[in-house]
């Protein structure tokens, strides 16, 4: 009997678990460009040209080896606009109720396949190395649930960095050699860009027709868009950037978007590359002599370690996790987030990149674009569903706990310990932003006092209560209380009237 079996766009993989189980004899590929994907948030045209060229191109993929794929394209005429519907109009077209699927990333969808009147099997996404039952089982009767223990469960997983039962170099973690502040390099390598070819040029005409108002600059294009692209890419990174990435993998330069970071994130969040293959020629590369340690740490980390771990609070967690608001903060997500005018020339660069490149490593999603809403008190639903829309490697069981949790602390202290907010000084520090600026980050008051040094310390006061027990925070507020009342009164006001012309849409 024939089963259709569905591959979604973050499923290119020819491992996947859906595929492992049908038979290319007698079953049906499903794919398909649907509207109720490309908009359900408004995507950066960089990301839908991204997601459907590598479709197609992976759907030619599995015709060359035999495998019978219905394919529908965005602008095809009989497109039924949702993933379920194209399922529905295909089990109708080859006569059958039965549907093979590995399970989607995102609630909503899981929800929506549940939801069709066929017969449908979900296989675990088995290209992750912890299943939900592992993590289940890890989390079970622990009060806190912290990434750097659970890091340590997937090291001896995989033997990943192990030197038998212990660590290699004796130590788990390697941060402390993590944070310096980088400077001008004229012959740092970025990533290599894509090549071009007819179904990328298709593609992208596409995008530009259907999605003409979407934040985000579509061209110049410069993603890889199929597995031999992101091997290019993964490769590249390896040889001329993984042996710097560990001490500079905070820094921010102006002008300087990639640094020394991998860029790999949204191949590996497609299913062009998978976690074990990234994280072996990493180690491979410390093995060698080729990176030093503490950079091979710190990037396998990011891999086995927190995204496992993060997509492990997005399954526990439930369907609701993106809905929580543990602060009560409720501003409106302030126009220069879309591109308006600011005169904080961190916030401008962070935001003008995203814009062009539809990329931001984690530093500058965190410390600068996350710190700024978490500080203004901006609702978090509006900060979530903003980096899902302009990031290309953002799927919602990855972004939703890095923003909800880790950037917002509007879970409530699920991932992380304590809020991570920071003044201007944090960010002078690892960034040049500030040479730049409107503002004085040195200013703590007055006109041209730096946005961040006066909301800092209005966050920490208006969440007083629930903060000022935390042991990690407390010295803050003994420092806010050794001030002279005359300028903490100062601060605060001035910190007000900021929030104020900025709910007004006044230039700040």
């Amino acid at each position: 009997m024939v089963k259709l079996v569905l591959v979604l766009g973050d499923q290119l993989s020819t491992g996947l678990s859906a595929l492992v189980q049908a038979d290319r004899d007698s079953d049906v590929i499903v794919m398909a460009e649907v509207a109720s994907e490309a908009g359900y948030v408004p995507h950066h045209p960089k990301k839908i040209a991204f997601t459907f060229t590598a479709m197609r191109k992976f759907a030619a993929e599995l015709c060359d080896k035999g495998w019978r794929v219905a394919y529908t394209r965005l602008d095809d005429p009989e497109n039924a606009g949702s993933i379920p519907s194209e399922l529905l109009r295909r089990a109708e077209e080859f006569g059958t109720s039965t549907v093979l699927a590995t399970e989607p990333g995102e609630w909503r969808l899981i929800e929506a396949l549940r939801d069709m009147p066929l017969d449908l099997t979900l296989l675990p996404d088995d290209r992750f190395l912890c299943s939900h039952e592992e993590f289940e089982r890890w989390a079970e009767g622990r009060k806190v649930l912290r990434m750097e223990y659970f890091y340590r469960e997937i090291r001896r997983k995989t033997g990943l960095l192990m030197d038998g039962d212990k660590p290699e170099g004796g130590k788990w973690n390697y941060d402390h050699d993590n944070r310096k502040p980088a400077s001008d390099d004229l012959f740092r390598k970025g990533p290599p860009e894509a090549r071009r070819d007819p179904v990328l040029d298709e593609v992208l005409d596409l995008v530009k027709r259907r999605f003409p108002s979407n934040f985000g600059a579509l061209r110049p294009f410069y993603f890889q868009t199929d597995r031999a692209g992101a091997l290019r890419a993964l490769n590249h990174f390896i040889e001329h950037a993984l042996p710097e990435f560990g001490p500079y993998q905070d820094a921010m330069l102006e002008g300087d978007p990639y640094l020394y970071h991998a860029v790999i994130g949204l191949y590996l969040n497609a299913g062009l590359l998978g976690p074990m293959e990234i994280c072996e020629k990493a180690e491979a590369a410390y093995r060698d002599g080729h990176a030093p340690l503490n950079s091979v740490e710190g990037f396998i980390r990011q891999i086995i370690g927190w995204r496992e771990y993060i997509r492990g609070i997005y399954f526990l967690e439930g369907p609701e996790y993106p809905q929580r608001n543990a602060l009560n903060h409720q501003r409106k997500l302030p126009a220069f987030y879309w591109g308006a005018e600011t005169r904080m020339n961190c916030v401008a660069q962070a935001v003008g990149q995203t814009r062009d490149l539809a990329y931001a490593h984690h530093i500058q999603r965190l410390m600068v674009t996350g710190n700024f809403a978490l500080l203004a008190g901006i609702n978090p639903h509006e900060v979530h569903e903003w980096y899902l829309a302009v990031y290309a490697d953002a799927y919602e069981w990855v972004e939703a706990p890095n923003t909800v949790g880790m950037s917002q602390f509007a879970d409530g202290g699920v991932v992380a310990s304590k809020p991570y907010v920071s003044s201007g000084a944090y960010i002078d520090r690892m960034s040049d932003y500030c040479r730049n600026c409107h503002y004085r980050v040195k200013d703590k008051t007055g006109a041209r006092a730096c946005p961040f040094n006066l909301l800092y310390w209005h966050f920490l006061i208006r969440h007083r209560e629930r903060f000022e027990g935390n042991p990690r925070m407390a010295q803050m507020y003994r420092t806010f209380d050794r001030m002279e009342e005359e300028r903490r009164t100062r601060v605060l006001e001035e910190a007000e009237d900021f929030l104020e012309r900025m709910s007004r849409g006044d230039l700040v």
